[in-house]
């Protein structure tokens, strides 16, 4: 742990010039999504799920909302590793040297996590989604025209959380290792955490039992490997800190 001593004036200077290079970085990448806007949208339009739908403009504006959207999610996405490294780099000085090495090697999982969980939503929950849409359309002998815009907004709004929720080990084992949680404590609130996430799931699935199931199931999966992870890391915090003192 560094012994450098630093004022609150410090402090909020450095904090300062760390948002500044946030946002300097992240126009630089909202710029790149507006080139990459184009081929994403293009790519999921012609996707298998979405090949049987037609999509259609219902106001003027419709394509110029689609298409800022995707330049803005593409340039958070692009610039995230850089806002976990600033945040890394403001709290390093109270980090231990083992626990600085550990901790910026997350950065690089996080984006990872993120991925794999936005993959995952898009390849297997939301296509389930969307067929059960489509048959309950059919049962009730209702003809979708769906626009362009609310197809988009559904879709993110069921891949963006999920990209969010597989950040939970990384999460975890972030704060074990910084000692703010505890493996003891996750078991502890485990039956809260079970039903916290099944209000989530709730809320980002339709009504419907199978593509709630869908979604709770991977979640307490991943609240049980955070568990895990969490254990892992708080073992090796303690042997690390008994060396140290």
């Amino acid at each position: 742990m560094s012994d450098k001593r630093m004022s609150v004036v410090d402090h909020l200077n450095e904090l300062r010039r760390r948002i500044v290079t946030v946002l300097i970085g992240f126009i630089v990448t909202f710029i790149i999504g507006f080139f990459l806007a184009k081929p994403v949208i293009v790519f999921l339009q012609h996707a298998d799920q979405a090949k049987d739908i037609n999509m259609n403009a219902f106001r003027l504006t419709d394509p110029l909302d689609v298409y800022m959207k995707f330049a803005f999610i593409i340039g958070i996405v692009l610039i995230s590793p850089l806002i976990m490294y600033q945040l890394w780099a403001f709290v390093r000085p109270g980090l231990y040297e083992n626990e600085q090495k550990v901790t910026l090697a997350y950065i690089p999982l996080t984006l990872i996590l993120f991925l794999g969980g936005v993959a995952f939503s898009y390849y297997i929950v939301f296509p389930n989604i969307v067929g059960f849409m489509g048959n309950l359309g059919e049962m009730l002998h209702i003809e979708n025209t769906i626009g362009i815009n609310e197809y988009f907004s559904f879709l993110l709004q069921m891949t963006l959380p999920f990209g969010i929720l597989f950040q939970m080990p990384i999460l975890v084992m972030f704060l074990t290792r910084l000692g703010i949680i505890t493996p003891f404590f996750l078991t502890k609130i485990r039956k809260y955490a079970y039903f916290i996430l099944l209000v989530i799931a709730g809320i980002i699935t339709p009504p419907e039992l199978l593509s709630q199931l869908m979604v709770t199931v991977p979640l307490i999966i991943l609240y049980e490997m955070s568990i895990v992870i969490s254990r892992f890391a708080y073992r090796r915090a303690m042997k690390q800190r008994s060396h140290e003192d």
